[in-house]
Order: C-alpha cells, then sequence, then structure tokens
C-alpha cells in the first residue's frame, strides 16, 4: 500500500501563498515544521516547496507563478490541515511566542483528543492536536 513504507506518507496538503517564503518562515518558526526541500525560480519566488511534521508533510509554494496548478487554485479559499502533535501546550506556547493568531488555545475535545487551532498570515486554518486514528490497510 501507498505511504506504509519508507516513512513516506501518502498525503500532502498543497498550499499556495503570496508570500511563500513567509509562509515558511511562520511554518518553520512557530509551528515546529523543519524544511525538507525548497524549490525556487529565476525571480525569487517559490516553485515548490516540502516542509515536514513528525511523519507528515505539506507541500506549498508561490501563488502566482504559472503553470496548471496554479490556474486551478487562483480562487481558491483558505485550507485547513490538522496536524499530529505529542505536546499541544508546548507546541501552542511556542506559535504564541512566535505570534500566531489563536483561534482556539487547548482544549480538551469529547473525542479523547486535546487541540487547538490557529491561523496563518494569509488565512489558512492549522489545527495542531493529540487525535491520530489508526488507519486500518
Amino acid at each position: 500500500m501507498a505511504g506504509t513504507s519508507g516513512g513516506r506518507p501518502s498525503i500532502y496538503p498543497t498550499v499556495l501563498y503570496r508570500d511563500a517564503k513567509a509562509a515558511i518562515r511562520q511554518l518553520t518558526e512557530a509551528f515546529g515544521f523543519s524544511e525538507l526541500s525548497v524549490f525556487e525560480g529565476e525571480d525569487g519566488s517559490v516553485l515548490h516547496a516540502e516542509l515536514v511534521q513528525g511523519n507528515g508533510a505539506v507541500m506549498l509554494g508561490s501563488k502566482g507563478r504559472g503553470g496548471l496548478f496554479d490556474a486551478a487554485m487562483k480562487d481558491a479559499g483558505p485550507a485547513g490541515v490538522y496536524v499530529v502533535v505529542d505536546d499541544v501546550d508546548a507546541h501552542h506556547r511556542r506559535a504564541v511566542e512566535h505570534g500566531a493568531e489563536i483561534l482556539m488555545p487547548p482544549t480538551d475535545q469529547e473525542y479523547g483528543s486535546r487541540d487547538y487551532m490557529a491561523r496563518d498570515a494569509e488565512g489558512n486554518i492549522w489545527s495542531f492536536g493529540t487525535y491520530a486514528p489508526e488507519i486500518q490497510g
């Protein structure tokens, strides 16, 4: 089954930003992602970037760089992404220290998770929590 060997996720949320370099800074500094790769165009735009968190990853790039995906995403609204973290409260503190807009502080959910929610600088919603359902193959 795809995504079960070699530590490779089979789903990658993909988000385009007006200022992808600022987005990369915020995602790494405030939300603890690590850069896996960043490919820039001659004009300095981010053609493609991959950031990792745990065993998952997100792909991102600059809006307005051309191509079919950019055209398809032109009128797309903000995205929402859920990321599993071990220590929600520590992760939340880091986000607050780096000025992230917090929409919901760490909250215990009825289904057993502890989550918080933040908005990035371009309106995308990032939820971080302990809920990690087991996927049966």
